[in-house]
């Protein structure tokens, strides 16, 4: 089969994400099967010379973007059996930067979506199916829709979209979209085409034209339909429910493998797990932390920012640091977390290291050396760091979100299922105690961390079953008979079920009133020389003779067989305020006295 994949970056040529990461491994994994797979993406200034000096010019022609002829020039290099072309144009991507900081992206990607459809005539490559990745390739299922499905070379061309992240979907304005790519149709800025709240979204335009969509794991496909996690595009993705696909991403085993890892001090193995604490004590070295084979490194590595999480850390940060725990970060994003780091690194002297850099070299120390990885994830379409950390013994905290959810399981002490920590609710507190709980098991039940260990070094997290889902997907697409994604299971995620395993209270039933005695019955016989009833206790000061009174009453009436006596009502009367007897009818049953309020310093009335 014939695939191409449209992307904005991968590895090893350029990275800024996990993006670059899934097209870098996925593509020569279906080379290996066979399959014939080629790559576009822009080629940047910052792709190392070491891979620009391998590559050939294959073409270039010229780009209409509105009233403008552009320059597209065609690269290419093949490697792992895999051609990678790279789009050439100095204007557009020969800058310091990759992403976000002028105010044409629009035009940048918009240009890169147009020259990867208008090259595949050029360099005679006709894809059975184009994988487009992300908001930057967002327009080419919709220009091959809407402007190139009348020509016999790209009609039977089939799309397929992948969401890495929904948070970022390319909204721009709509007249600047529509001048630059030439769409002027007024039919097709409409609320179920390509205008989205008063804007263009690249996103949107790929949700609706593409054939198939595809999320990065399970969990996210489902979570997306959902208003809480998508990102006001919801509504689209439940119309569209059966185009759905969650594909779960995998990682590269050879080149996360503690056991050849060139980057790591130590090489280790399942077998022989000597070498993790050399890499343990060569972190803490190098880092500058205290140099202590007891203490449990958390480590964390990543973009820093609210979306990973780092608000619950910032709010228990002072309370995690209190105990006998080391920090380690590495990443780059929001100057609130490089403060926050910052200031624990100079407040928690030995016990903090955080490094505000793109370091793949030391990306790998810190999975080898940390004992567990922390990522408390708002969200997380897959994640890959919790999968190489695992790869390397080094057990993750996660939050039970999207891939993390797929991925990590809980330790279960009942059954002994699981390979990690997680908490569900995104509340720093629940995480304080996971973290407490791990380091609970790392310092007081060895066997069950070594068994954890074993379980995260020993699983297959490789492409090849992920490769093996998408050829399906593929295939499916082109011979016209792809089934309906499933839909979202009635019950919970397994891991949720056995932290929630308790049965539910039973429902309060109501008050039941309270009875009454019962009044002596008609046929009983009172004897005179006894109360017919025990007097109710009442609340009287000192010297009052209320209570006396009410009892005499009571002793000295006689009761006929077929009369009952009621029972004295409770009142509160003064002390000084006697209650007058009031004459009883032998013939009547006494009636019962009605509960009155007394007025200060009056007389209670006679019953």
């Amino acid at each position: 089969m014939k695939i191409l994949f449209t992307a904005s970056e991968c590895v090893p040529f350029v990275k800024t994400g996990g993006l670059a990461d899934v097209v870098g491994a996925l593509a020569p994994v279906l080379a290996k099967e066979g399959h014939d797979v080629r790559v576009i993406m822009p080629l940047y200034a910052a792709i190392p010379e070491k891979w620009t000096n391998q590559m050939t010019h294959v073409c270039d022609f010229e780009v209409e973007l509105g009233w403008r002829r552009q320059y597209c020039g065609i690269e290419m290099l093949e490697q792992d059996g895999v051609k990678w072309y790279f789009m050439d144009n100095k204007f557009y991507f020969g800058r310091p930067y990759i992403y976000g900081m002028g105010g044409d992206e629009y035009e940048r990607f918009g240009f890169f979506c147009r020259g990867a459809l208008n090259c595949l005539p050029i360099i005679g490559f006709q894809p059975d199916v184009i994988h487009a990745h992300d908001w930057q390739s967002g327009m080419v299922p919709a220009l091959l829709r809407i402007q190139y499905d009348h020509l016999p070379f790209f009609a039977p061309i089939k799309t397929i979209f992948t969401i890495h992240n929904l948070q970022y979907q390319g909204v721009f304005g709509i007249n600047q979209v529509k001048e630059i790519l030439g769409l002027n149709d007024n039919s097709l800025w409409t609320d179920d085409k390509l205008e989205c709240y008063g804007c263009a979204n690249f996103m949107k335009a790929a949700l609706v034209y593409a054939d198939l969509i595809t999320t990065v794991s399970p969990s996210y496909a489902e979570e997306i339909q959902t208003a809480y996690y998508g990102e006001r595009l919801d509504g689209l993705l439940r119309a569209r429910k059966h185009q759905v696909f969650g594909v779960l991403n995998g990682i590269d085993m050879a080149d996360y493998n503690p056991a050849t890892d060139t980057r790591i001090p130590a090489t280790y193995s399942l077998d022989n797990m000597a070498g993790k604490a050399v890499c343990k004590a060569e972190l803490q070295k190098n880092l500058g932390l205290n140099v202590n084979p007891n203490v449990p490194i958390i480590g964390m590595v990543g973009r820093l920012s609210n979306q990973k999480g780092l608000d619950l850390v910032d709010y228990v940060i002072g309370d995690l640091l209190k105990q006998d725990v080391q920090l380690v970060v590495l990443g780059m994003g929001e100057s609130r977390y490089v403060n926050l780091f910052s200031w624990a690194e100079g407040q928690f002297k030995g016990k903090v290291a955080a490094r505000f850099a793109m370091d793949h070299a030391l990306a790998h120390q810190i999975y080898a050396g940390c004992d567990m990885f922390l990522m408390p994830s708002q969200f997380e379409p897959c994640g890959l760091s919790q999968l190489i950390a695992l790869r390397y013994g080094t057990l993750p905290i996660v939050r039970e979100t999207g891939g993390l959810r797929d991925t990590v399981l809980s330790y279960n002490e009942f059954t002994g299922h699981g390979n990690g920590f997680s908490f569900f609710n995104y509340n720093a507190h629940d995480m304080l105690h996971v973290i407490e709980r791990a380091c609970d098991y790392y310092h007081n039940h060895k066997d069950v961390w070594q068994l954890l260990q074993q379980r995260g070094m020993s699983c297959d997290y490789s492409w090849n079953n992920s490769a093996n889902r998408y050829m399906e997907l593929y295939n499916q697409l082109v011979n016209g008979n792809v089934a309906a994604a499933p839909e979202a299971p009635v019950e919970p995620n397994p891991v949720v079920v056995e932290i929630a395993a308790e049965a539910p209270a039973p429902a309060k039933k109501p008050r039941a009133p309270r009875k009454k005695k019962a009044d002596a019955p008609a046929e009983a016989t009172v004897s005179t020389e006894a109360p017919a009833e025990k007097p109710k206790r009442t609340r009287c000061k000192k010297d009052a003779p209320a209570v006396a009174a009410e009892a005499h009453v009571a002793a000295e009436a006689p009761v006929e067989a077929e009369a009952s006596v009621a029972k004295p009502k409770r009142t509160r009367k003064k002390a000084e305020a006697p209650v007058a007897e009031a004459p009883v009818d032998a013939e009547t049953p006494v009636a019962k006295p009605k509960r009155t309020r007394a007025k200060k310093n009056d007389a209670p009335k006679a019953e």
